[in-house]
């Protein structure tokens, strides 16, 4: 009995040593934990889901976007350009013709070589988002360096475009920590996740218009943030259809300045 007694007495101390070392950890330590952003997918127009990930309590804590109100059938375009591919302009001249608002989040490599490309986003009413100027891992830099890839966007896209705010990020790779997180947001940038995507950034593996349509519209809801890849030649040309097919099922495209409701 007293043997046994020992044994509970040893793991009751050994647990309550885990747990002190574990919460006397550093912020330093818990900052530098990389996450990489993944989420379930809608299915039929159901909410997807980020509850299982890990990561969605510190994205509520720093105020991220992943989708917008479950409620309303809108959606929110949004483009990932770390380079130019040759599709952009036809990108644009699609969502001038359907009058749609979209963000393009860029590089700093996009900005020193697609001056007029940014200068016709701005003049057709999109949003320039910030996409950090050498396409880091976020989350294995310091925050010195964050602020510096964040705040050379902002300023060189300003020169360029003449856009004086820039409140929107969305990290490379989708990889990011709580540094990243909280720096991003000290400089008053809103991280910008996604709800609808797919494998459309490899250009040796493009399958045709229709793949990229079956793509997205499988997994449209409510509320849902679309992130394409304009280096896509698939999504360039189902963009069109795209836009007209989810309009038949009721979807309204909204700039992102015009999302009310922003859930993590």
């Amino acid at each position: 009995m007293k043997q046994n007694r020992c044994r509970w007495m040893l793991v009751v101390t050994i647990l309550t040593v885990c747990l002190f070392t574990v919460c006397a950890l550093p912020d330093s330590v818990h900052a530098d934990v990389a996450y990489h952003f993944g989420f379930k997918k809608s299915v039929n127009g159901r909410d997807p889901s980020i509850d299982e990930e890990g990561f969605k309590p510190l994205l509520q804590k720093y105020g991220a976007i992943f989708t917008g109100d479950p409620s309303q059938k809108e959606l929110f375009l949004t483009f990932d350009n770390g380079y130019e591919n040759g599709f952009t302009s036809r990108i644009l001249d699609v969502l001038k013709e359907k009058q749609v608002p979209a963000i393009f989040f860029v590089t700093g490599h996009y900005v020193k070589e697609q001056a007029e490309l940014l200068k016709r986003m701005k003049a057709e009413g999109h949003l320039i988002g910030n996409h950090s100027w050498h396409h880091p891992d976020m989350s294995q830099i310091s925050a010195e360096r964050i602020r510096e890839e964040l705040n050379k966007v902002k300023t060189e896209v300003a020169a360029v475009t003449g856009q004086q705010e820039m409140p929107y990020l969305r990290t490379p790779r989708g990889i990011f920590n709580e540094r990243s997180l909280a720096v991003s947001k000290e400089l008053g940038y809103t991280n910008v996740f996604w709800s609808v995507a797919y494998r459309d950034w490899d250009t040796k593996d493009q399958r045709g218009w229709k793949h990229a349509y079956d793509k997205v519209m499988a997994q449209l809801h409510p509320g849902a943030v679309l992130l394409l890849h304009s280096v896509s030649k698939d999504n360039t040309e189902a963009l069109g259809a795209i836009i007209d097919a989810a309009r038949q099922q009721g979807y309204v495209f909204k700039s992102l300045d015009e999302m009310t409701v922003r859930r993590p």
